[in-house]
């Protein structure tokens, strides 16, 4: 049955809550912090275990029931609510966090949080996982606890989702999926791991490129040959391969791949206007990592460059001596790590069927190649007509005071594409982190703003949905 407080009055009374209790929250976050939840380190199992329990044991403690489930890694929580509410809205987040390293480099013991100040002032919070994604999955929780503490409960039902291998590539999520798609079933999904425009500006995140990793190597003579007895009449693997991928782009920045952006979809006109309007340039977006010009399709906005193009980039190249001083040879091979960004309606598997046959037809005579990886995940986009995209946006802009900016993001998140494949339902990315939160880096922080207006917003969300 649910409680007879609703509507704006509720929404009141856990914004109040929220305020009154943001000392509280920021403690219970500081525990959370403390738990060092790190996947990609065996040593520290238990901890992720642990990490699991106390998240289960918290929704429990707000009338959700939760369980951890065992994977064949690290475990899953999940957690529901079951009001009898037209809607159901999925919620994920990780657990899970990256390892410290270098520790020298952080200011404090990574998992000993504190308060901070940054260079502007605002307060925040260091710690690792303080905004990735700890901090981030706290805001949606303590959301939850307000409405609880009001005596009422959002208007829809709620499932939340808690991953704990994030940050290790989820190599449990598939059989996850295939074995529990049921309890996840929704009628959209939320995540909060992204971030704001600025720190007074938020965003939703309204398109993801999908990615598609591959390693090519070309193979010349049988062994490495010493470069003055065969230089000249043999072939060299590096420059093949060199020559190869310089082939692959143009002059203006195009991939010239066949077919590469036959599926391509271009962004709605209102969209590449309000993109236009933010005025994303080369000194703020490029100018902080040492460069000047863009260097993607010409004919282009830079922010179009990043967040609706796709792209192939070279990850890596080797090959021959590579050590110090000189060894001078002919390599017998030579590697390159390549990726792609893709965008709505490409094929991660047609894009590395096309990149394959771009390669084997310049392979010159002597030489041959071998190809591994090719598996990728799709791009993500929201209609721009949603329903829940405007109701989202409406409340966001009630809580900053301003409208929320739609951007696209360069990065992939593949769970996203999971809840379109597996369960057939749209996602809204909707995140508190700041540029400068230093997710990855020693010393990551999070503001006390993102955390205390990110909670207020979700309850506004929350209450829009329904």
């Amino acid at each position: 049955m649910r409680d007879g407080l609703s509507g704006e009055g509720l929404q009141r009374k856990a914004l109040d809550a929220v305020d009154a209790g943001l000392d509280a929250a920021l403690a219970r976050l500081f525990d959370y912090l403390r738990i060092p939840s790190i996947s990609t380190d065996p040593a520290y199992e238990d901890a992720c275990r642990a990490a699991a329990e106390w998240a289960a044991g918290t929704l429990e403690e707000l009338g959700l029931s939760a369980a951890v489930i065992p994977t064949t890694g690290h475990p899953m929580v999940v957690a529901r609510t079951d009001t009898g509410a037209a809607r159901r809205v999925l919620f994920y987040g990780h657990y899970d966090v990256q390892p410290v390293d270098p520790l020298e480099l952080w200011e404090t013991p990574p998992f000993e949080p504190r308060f901070g100040a940054g260079a502007d002032g605002r307060r925040t919070i260091v710690g690792r996982g303080a905004s990735d994604d700890k901090g981030q999955v706290l805001t949606f929780l303590e959301a939850l606890r307000a409405f609880r503490t009001a005596g009422g409960a959002p208007p829809v039902d709620i499932t939340v989702f808690l991953e704990g291998e994030e940050e290790c590539g989820s190599p449990s999520l598939g059989g996850f999926f295939a074995a529990e798609a049921d309890r996840l079933k929704a009628d959209i999904a939320l995540v909060c791991d992204t971030g704001m425009w600025n720190p007074t500006t938020p965003s939703i995140t309204t398109s993801l490129r999908g990615i598609l990793s591959m390693e090519v190597t070309v193979h010349g003579p049988s062994r490495d040959l010493h470069s003055g007895l065969y230089g000249g009449a043999a072939r060299n693997p590096i420059h093949v391969l060199a020559d190869i991928l310089a082939a692959a782009r143009d002059a203006d920045g195009r991939v010239t791949i066949p077919g590469f952006y036959d599926a391509v979809r271009e962004m709605p006109q209102e969209v590449r206007d309000a993109w236009a309007r933010l005025d994303l340039g080369p000194d703020e977006f490029l100018k902080p990592v040492g460069l000047s010009v863009p260097a993607g399709e010409r004919d282009r906005m830079l922010i179009e460059q990043i967040q609706s193009r796709p792209t192939l980039e070279v990850n890596g190249i080797f090959g021959g001596y590579t050590g110090e001083g000189a060894k001078t040879i002919i390599p017998a091979k030579a590697t390159a790590k390549i990726s792609f960004r893709l965008v709505a309606d490409q094929d991660p598997s047609r894009i590395a069927k096309a990149f394959e046959a771009f390669v084997r037809d310049r392979l010159p005579a002597d030489c041959s190649v071998t190809f591994s990886g090719g598996h990728g995940s799709r791009a993500f986009l929201v209609d721009p007509a949603s329903a829940d995209l405007a109701h989202a946006a409406h409340a966001l802009e009630e809580e900053w005071g301003i409208a929320p900016v739609m951007v696209g993001s360069g990065g992939s998140i593949p769970i996203v594409g999971q809840f379109k494949s597996r369960l057939g339902i749209d996602t809204l990315l909707i995140g508190f982190a700041l540029d400068d939160d230093r997710i990855h880096s020693p010393n990551e922080k999070y503001d006390v703003t993102s955390f205390h207006k990110g909670t207020r917003s979700w309850v506004r969300i929350l209450q829009a949905l329904g």
